[in-house]
């Protein structure tokens, strides 16, 4: 990462805080992270605004230590703690340990400014260093640079929306992604008519647990990874990695952009328990509160749009991974039966993207019928 956003905090200047509790929450590439406090001790100061993009590396506040009341130091940088000159608890230590750091590096002053300006002002060939910011510290907004002319704006005629740092990070991830992962694609049809007979029993006899089309999937996939245990593994440059156990990720959609928190040991839990688990990481997801930890391992992940009317998904490898499972929508259809007579089906269209550096397309369709299997045989989904 080259930088990140505070996106709040979780104390206020003046307010005491313990060890170990929560000080302010910050955005990196997979999940907002709440960082706790090294020990006891008083916010002083706030330096960073909440939801403004800083440098990895920034001081974000000066907080007093219980222990040792005579000294004040940045709070949690990315850097360790330095004390600019000639500052102290009660001083103006606004940008002043950054100027310092950046000077005893020997490194470039950053202009603080928007992407949306910055690109802005590439494209007019404006020197941002002669333009005056009106955002938090200085920073360069859009309405800060000077006028288009006139010819400029007849023929400009885009509008520009913002993206969220969540969206840049997701985008830039999966970028990166499509191009180092040689993507290969395999496509079936599962008969879900036997699921969807026992989901509407288990409603029927158990109207308190809720139980979705995905977590019967979830369930199918952790019991193809116990059953094929070669394609559990994953490329990293010093080689392939083979993993254990049976975790798999989740696709979920939320405000900040999509995310794909890991579900531990889909291949042995009941599918009461696994249920429990999805509901719990969907919830953390929609309220930015998933942890780095949540964020990491397994080597597939699932994702499911068959509530949005699509017959097949081809999706993107999440990186550090091996494989996705794009899941659609439940189709009707008339198949042949056995004796060549039109027989009404229901099926979904399941598409597995897999990495060819450590996948062949024989292991993987192997693996994508046991998830097949599972899927058209789900009683035994139901128990550990």
């Amino acid at each position: 990462m080259e930088e990140g956003v505070l996106v709040e905090w979780l104390v206020q200047p003046g307010q005491a805080f313990a060890k170990d509790q929560g000080l302010y929450v910050v955005e990196s590439e997979k999940a907002a992270i709440e960082i706790p406090a090294e020990a006891n001790g008083v916010l002083l100061e706030a330096t960073a605004a909440a939801g403004v993009p800083m440098p990895v590396g920034s001081v974000v506040g000066y907080w007093k230590d219980a222990d040792l009341e005579e000294r004040a130091q940045p709070a949690a940088s990315a850097q360790p703690p330095l004390q600019a000159p000639g500052s102290s608890a009660s001083g103006d230590h606004s940008a002043k340990p950054l100027i310092d750091l950046a000077a005893r590096l020997g490194a470039k002053q950053r202009i603080p400014v928007t992407p949306l300006a910055r690109r802005i002002a590439a494209r007019r060939g404006i020197d941002l260093s002669r333009v005056q910011g009106s955002g938090p510290h200085g920073r360069i907004r859009q309405r800060d640079l000077p006028a288009a002319s006139t010819r400029e704006a007849a023929h400009d005629r885009r509008q520009i929306r913002a993206v969220t740092p969540a969206q840049r990070t997701m985008a830039r991830r999966l970028t990166r992604s499509k191009q180092e992962i040689p993507h290969f694609y395999l496509t079936v049809e599962a008969n879900v008519g036997q699921l969807l007979a026992l989901r509407q029993e288990l409603a029927a006899s158990f109207p308190e647990q809720r139980r979705t089309l995905n977590h019967f999937f979830l369930a199918a996939v952790g019991r193809a990874l116990l059953e094929t245990p070669e394609v559990n593994c994953v490329w990293r440059e010093e080689g392939i990695a083979e993993l254990t156990g049976s975790d798999v990720g989740m696709a979920v959609y939320s405000e900040r952009g999509l995310v794909a928190p890991v579900l531990r040991d889909m291949g042995t839990l009941p599918l009461a328990s696994i249920a429990a688990a999805a509901d719990e990481a969907i919830q953390l997801a929609r309220v930015g509160k998933l942890s780095a930890q949540q964020m990491e391992g397994g080597c597939i992940t699932v994702s499911n749009a068959g509530m949005h009317d699509v017959s097949y998904m081809a999706s993107i490898i999440n990186p550090e991974q091996s494989m996705i499972l794009g899941v659609g929508s439940v189709k009707e259809l008339f198949r042949p039966d056995a004796q060549g007579a039109p027989c009404l089906r229901r099926e979904i269209g399941l598409v597995l993207s897999a990495d060819h550096r450590v996948l062949d397309g024989v292991t993987a369709l192997r693996f994508l019928k046991r998830i097949v299997t599972s899927i058209e045989q789900p009683l035994r989904l139901l128990l550990a």
